[in-house]
């Protein structure tokens, strides 16, 4: 079934929001629905595809699909019936800006990856920091080493926990979520929109 066929019971306009808001807004509008019944979230956050595809993958919600239309994402989501409902696993290992900065200064063995859409990606970085967009992390698993130590920074910290989650998952022993992600970054950057 093609996504521009699909009849939503609910929409949620979340365009102009950037992550963490559109997850933050569609999990509060997803408790008041009925199982089975489909909420369309219209986002223009371009990270908005990984980040709703791994949240219903995660709470045992039904991602139907994605219908563009200019810049605006139209997403579909199918409310799962209470006996689907997975608890969204929680992770409680985080790393600060001041433990990260003093980690890269210190050269510690550490993997900083980035887990924004490229174009994130190229206007602003941490030097050093590999990018693996969320939506890409399970098809490039064999990039990493899952025993050394990796910090996964995002815009906000909403997409970075929730590559924590599927590391953790994996069998990754050391994995740590940089709290604020990159827009309260103070240290060193490249890109296009570097200060």
């Amino acid at each position: 079934m093609s996504s521009n066929n699909i009849q939503a019971d609910y929409i949620l306009n979340c365009k102009g929001l950037a992550c963490p808001m559109p997850i933050v807004k569609t999990k509060r509008a997803m408790n008041e629905l009925n199982a089975g019944q489909v909420m369309e979230v219209q986002a223009t956050d371009k990270g908005s595809l990984a980040d709703f595809q791994s949240w219903a993958q995660s709470t045992g919600h039904q991602y139907l699909g994605t219908h563009h239309n200019g810049d605006v994402m139209h997403h579909y989501l199918r409310k799962a019936n209470p006996a689907e409902v997975k608890v969204e696993q929680i992770v409680p290992l985080t790393m600060s800006h001041t433990e990260l900065q003093t980690k890269l200064s210190g050269k510690e063995n550490i993997l900083l990856m980035d887990v924004r859409e490229p174009s994130e990606f190229a206007l602003k970085h941490i030097p050093g920091s590999k990018s693996i967009p969320l939506g890409e992390l399970e098809n490039r698993l064999d990039e990493l080493n899952l025993d050394e130590e990796i910090a996964v920074i995002c815009q906000a910290g909403a997409r970075s926990e929730r590559a924590c989650q599927l590391l953790t998952g994996k069998g990754a022993k050391n994995v740590k979520s940089v709290l604020l992600g990159i827009s309260e970054w103070g240290g060193e950057t490249e890109g296009s929109q570097s200060i």
